[in-house]
């Protein structure tokens, strides 16, 4: 069973309340289509339901109207998201004028039904940017406890005949979010980065931190943040199986495992790798993909706590529906299914 198979299979047994702020946007109705058809998800969209159904019927969409409709612009419904969004900032001294406007914007009204336990999850993004779908998340749903650091995750699904990870697989972060991680955003990266390799890969997850070093094998500070990042790690969650400072073959490779930390039981069969920077994870996972044909599951977005993640602008319709598929699944895992 491939990786999206058994994700298909999970969202299927545990449907989740799936929110789909840019209802009128045709590659979201068609991925929707797909999702109710497939009784994976119940489908939450905002907007005129006629006007939905009659754009879904234009692409020949069958089952859009099995969808959940509710209107931004009508006060009835959203008068109690604004009151939550002011309550949420009421430290900001917004007003509940402020707070209507803003629960009338789909992105922060989607974040807001999830916050008040009407929705489990949202996925945006084909038509608005990135830092738009990150705010409503930030300012709405906040971070997880002891997580103050969201970032981005990628699943490497490697060719078979490479023989490094777990059921062909590698977890890959931060690739996404955050430039130059603190000592504190690298460890509590590796921890999140570690839920999404159990929860969405489905692995136990054997988590390395990678640098140009391996156990001392050079000085530099760069060396030492991802030395103290490891220790925080252990701190932060004493089951998890971590270590480092360790280089990428250290990591993977059994047989420079057995030279360069042979006491370790993550190097030479890690799964999960944390690059200590931005710069390093978005280049590592380029090449994987492009030079050893791996296919790139993600950005995940991961540390927020409730799932939203969001979609590059040029997303397929396939794109979209992965996604929504993953973001199904980290809803699951929240609840402990």
């Amino acid at each position: 069973m491939t990786l999206f198979e058994r994700l298909t299979q999970k969202a299927k047994e545990h449907p989740q309340r799936l929110v789909l702020p840019e209802s009128l946007e045709p590659r979201t109705l068609q991925a929707a289509d797909q999702i109710i058809e497939q009784a994976l998800a119940q489908v939450i969209l905002f907007g005129n339901k006629e006007e939905i159904i009659a754009e879904a019927e234009k692409l020949g969409l069958k089952n859009i109207a099995k969808a959940e409709f509710h209107c931004p612009d009508c006060a009835d419904f959203t008068e109690k998201y604004a009151e939550l969004f002011k309550e949420l900032r009421k430290k900001k001294g917004i007003s509940i004028e402020e707070a209507r406007a803003t629960a009338k914007n789909p992105l922060y009204l989607g974040c807001l039904m999830i916050k008040a336990g009407d929705a489990d999850c949202m996925v945006a993004g084909a038509l608005s940017p990135t830092s738009s779908v990150l705010r409503a998340a930030f300012q709405v749903l906040k971070t997880r406890p002891g997580i103050s650091a969201v970032s981005g995750a990628f699943i490497m699904l490697l060719p078979e005949d490479v023989p490094y990870g777990d059921n062909h697989m590698l977890v890959f972060a931060d690739c996404a979010v955050i430039p130059e991680p603190t000592v504190e955003e690298l460890a509590q990266i590796a921890v999140s980065t570690a839920k999404t390799t159990k929860d969405i890969a489905g692995l136990e997850p054997r988590v390395a931190m990678l640098s140009f070093s391996t156990r001392g094998s050079a000085s530099h500070e760069d060396v030492d943040k991802v030395r103290e990042a490891t220790e925080l790690v252990k701190k932060l969650d004493p089951t998890l199986k971590v270590d480092g400072e360790m280089q990428s073959d250290a990591a993977i490779v059994p047989s420079v495992a057995a030279k360069k930390a042979p006491d370790s039981e993550v190097a030479g069969k890690a799964n999960t790798l944390i690059f200590p920077s931005l710069n390093v994870g978005n280049i590592a996972y380029k090449l994987v993909q492009r030079l050893a044909g791996a296919g790139a599951v993600g950005p995940i977005l991961q540390g927020l706590a409730a799932p939203v993640n969001d979609l590059s602008r040029g997303a397929t319709v396939e794109d979209i529906v992965n996604t929504i598929i993953v973001t199904c699944n980290q809803a699951i895992g929240d609840k402990g299914l």
